[in-house]
């Protein structure tokens, strides 16, 4: 037995011979190896350290932004009486019917129809702004009878509606009390996509709650939410009770008023909408000043700038739209833009798309001079334009005093001299369009300005008196047919209106 255990002890003892004279042998070389690893796990180290150092930081810089804005989000409830057997859901039908049933959550809060009267309760958020004005969305306060807002020291206020602008589902309120605190607002017009944002608000009632996410994109339109879109994109969560509560970057100024979410089940997944600030901010200062939003008028028909069409006018820029036509005696006719212009900035900033320019011109004030750069005849052309303002819901008819059905256009009689500035000699009767509501009955149709009315259904129109008294007799319910007149062509246009305005 103790030879066997020394011959064991034997060969331990060679084989930890063996390894020292090869520890010897690469002695220098297993010295570095050692030394390597040290200075790589030392590295190691310094990057994990760094990336927690950093990590911190960006937890503070919310932590921040979020203390920041807190005192300024209020929760809004909202009460409506009501007495018939309808409830009603949501209103942003072309965006939820293009999408199914039940696609499109308007967070709104309605209790079930039970047959017999019931009070309605809509449930948002809002963010406090100076002298005691709170921004919200129209939605949370549409046709209440009562607002209320709780602050976060759970004062409950009751809210005065200062105005409201459905085209942009956008609300001012006003409160009156002591020590309010109000939010800074940012700049929207300098957001960037990948740029870090909190949604701020009371999801399902939950006070004081925050979301962080990033800006998906910018400009988003034609999303069917509202009439005029230029949404901040964001995958900050945003669910039911969020809407009216500010977006804010990290230096908890609000860029964004939380509006929307494109959702399966109502909740959060992933794509929410927020209202730019900078327009936000137009659609207060004119619920404010003047109780009614009033829009720019420029009086032009723009189309989109394929790259095919951009080239045969040997336009290089990007973005920028073409004005296809210029209304006789509008504010464009007036300040010489031409049909085939392209215009690349409105009032110093770029034309990005046609729904960015038609939002610049709507939200700036009627009566603004506004500078309209444009490219001409191959070189660029500074243009000076005093705005008009939108007439958004009449049918403009001289001499009647009953009320103008709400077809979102103006029209004139045709004459002589308007028919032969428009290069139509030889034509004497019908009604010229000379503006064209962007979200009306008339852009519906299809009709366009400068188009000209000849007929409805079988009988010739002869002046605007002509049109007016004929267009009362018709049943708008069902729509009726029109004869038009392009500048080449002529076409039907099928008019359908029910909304009566006066």
């Amino acid at each position: 037995m103790s030879g066997t255990k020394l011959k064991w002890l034997g060969g331990t003892a060679a084989v930890l011979a063996l390894f020292a004279a090869f520890a010897v042998f690469e002695g220098p070389h297993s010295c570095a190896v050692a030394q390597d690893a040290a200075t790589t796990d030392v590295a190691r180290d310094e990057a994990q350290s760094d990336a927690v150092v950093t990590a911190h930081a960006l937890s503070k810089a919310f932590a921040s932004a979020a203390e920041r804005v807190k005192p300024s989000v209020v929760n809004i409830t909202s009460a409506r009486r009501g007495s018939n057997s309808v409830v009603r859901g949501p209103s942003m039908q072309p965006f939820h019917e293009f999408f199914g049933g039940n696609f499109f959550e308007r967070f709104r809060l309605v209790p079930p129809d039970r047959g017999r009267d019931f009070v309605q309760r809509g449930q948002g958020s809002g963010v406090i702004l100076e002298d005691g004005y709170i921004l919200t969305n129209n939605h949370v306060v549409e046709d209440a009878d009562e607002v209320t807002v709780r602050l976060l020291d759970e004062r409950t206020l009751t809210a005065e509606v200062v105005g409201t602008d459905p085209h942009t589902d956008l609300a001012v309120l006003r409160v009156e009390a002591d020590e309010l605190v109000p939010a800074k607002l940012g700049d929207s017009d300098q957001l960037h996509v990948g740029e870090w944002v909190v949604a701020a608000g009371n999801p399902f009632g939950l006070a004081s709650s925050m979301t962080a996410g990033i800006v998906s994109a910018t400009g988003r339109a034609n999303v069917g939410i509202a009439d005029y879109e230029d949404f901040i994109q964001t995958d900050a969560a945003i669910n039911p009770g969020n809407s009216g509560g500010p977006l804010v970057n990290l230096d908890g100024a609000v860029v964004g008023i939380n509006t929307a979410i494109f959702s399966r089940s109502g909740g959060y997944m992933g794509i929410g909408f927020a209202i730019p600030i900078n327009m936000a901010r137009s659609i207060m200062t004119s619920l404010i000043e003047d109780g009614r939003v009033a829009r720019g008028w420029l009086g032009v028909n723009i189309q989109r700038l394929e790259p095919g069409l951009a080239r045969s006018f040997g336009y290089e820029g990007k973005g920028g739209v073409l004005i296809g036509d210029v209304s006789p005696t509008s504010p464009a006719d007036d300040a010489g833009l031409r049909a085939g212009d392209i215009v690349a900035r409105f009032d110093g900033k770029e034309v990005a798309s046609i729904e960015r320019f038609r939002s610049q011109v709507a939200a700036t004030k009627p009566g603004s001079k506004v500078d309209v750069e444009v490219f001409r005849d191959g070189s660029d052309k500074l243009l000076q334009v005093q705005l008009g303002e939108l007439e958004s819901n009449l049918a403009s008819v001289e001499g009647t005093d009953k009320p103008a059905l709400a077809l979102g256009m103006s029209v004139r009689t045709l004459t002589p001299d308007l028919a032969q500035r428009l290069g139509r000699d030889g034509v004497e009767e019908g009604v010229l369009v000379t503006q064209v509501d962007p979200i009306g009955a008339a852009a519906r149709a299809g009709l366009r300005v400068n188009d000209l009315i000849v007929a409805i259904g079988e009988t010739k129109v002869t002046d605007v008196q002509d049109f007016r008294k004929r267009l009362s007799k018709a049943n708008l319910d069902e729509g009726v047919r029109l004869t038009v007149e392009g500048e080449t062509s002529q076409r039907f246009a099928f008019l359908r209106s029910t909304r009566p305005v006066g």
